[in-house]
């Protein structure tokens, strides 16, 4: 893998990290070809049971697209083909069957922002900051900025966020719920680790359809969301896993899942 991009393994958890430290981990176009092209071989693996996505350094998560290429584009339909590879990254993140979980230090702006939110949860340290800055620029958000705010925060704070392009710190993000734990920096891989740790203990199968389910279910209506749910219910109670998990709570032992 080159190196703008590494990949640690530990256990069956994958850490991706953004490196790119000299320009705050700015998502440049080879940056997110690799990232979208990790992320689909992470598809098909079945080893895997979840992801940490992080940036280099204590200064940044990403702190965006790189402007240069932004400034290159010449015509609405370059523009548009930069949304969609940007996109592509954040639906494949979204699609995994495995949780992915954004440790983010430091700056998440633009892309970055875009990035973390396309996770399906995010750890924060003390001194990150969030924003979508992207109308400074000239131009709206495009990796997916202007619909997951909405999603994640409301329409108000979406529309603050997205048409200020003001900067809010980590205890106003978890305040507004953008991230569901704030820690010292020095804590935040390994409190991303250890969460990671717990859910990959626990039934591969029932996770992958709890995330279906959750993700899926979000745009539909409660009646179909439901409708959703129950069939996903009805699926785990035919794996091995499900008389696994039943058996092992009542015989008061820790169960051993094996995805299957």
């Amino acid at each position: 893998m080159d190196d703008i991009l590494t990949m640690e393994l530990d256990g069956s958890i994958a850490i991706l990290t953004l490196n790119r430290p000299a320009v705050l981990n700015a998502l440049n176009a080879d940056l997110l070809t690799l990232l979208e092209e990790t992320l689909d071989a992470f598809t098909g693996d079945p080893s895997l049971r979840a992801v940490i996505l992080t940036g280099a350094g204590e200064r940044a998560f990403a702190a965006g697209a790189d402007i240069a290429e932004l400034a290159a584009l010449e015509n609405a339909v370059a523009g548009e083909h930069k949304a969609r590879t940007g996109q592509r990254v954040t639906q494949l993140i979204e699609a995994l069957p495995v949780p992915v979980i954004a440790a983010v230090n430091g700056f998440a702006l633009g892309g970055g922002c875009e990035l973390a939110m396309a996770c399906d949860f995010r750890i924060a340290s003390e001194n990150a900051k969030f924003g979508q800055p992207e109308v400074n620029l000239g131009v709206p958000p495009g990796y997916g900025g202007t619909q997951r705010t909405t999603r994640l925060l409301g329409s108000g704070m979406a529309l603050y966020m997205c048409l200020t392009g003001e900067m809010i710190d980590a205890a106003e993000a978890l305040r507004v719920g953008l991230v569901q734990r704030v820690v010292p920096i020095a804590d935040l891989l390994p409190e991303a680790l250890k969460i990671a740790k717990g859910i990959a203990a626990k039934a591969p199968l029932a996770i992958t359809a709890t995330k279906r389910a959750i993700r899926e279910g979000a745009s539909l209506p409660l009646t179909q969301g439901l409708a959703l749910e129950a069939l996903h219910f009805g699926a785990m109670v035919t794996t091995s896993d499900f008389r696994e998990g039943t058996r092992a709570f009542l015989d008061k032992r820790k169960p051993v899942f094996e995805g299957r």
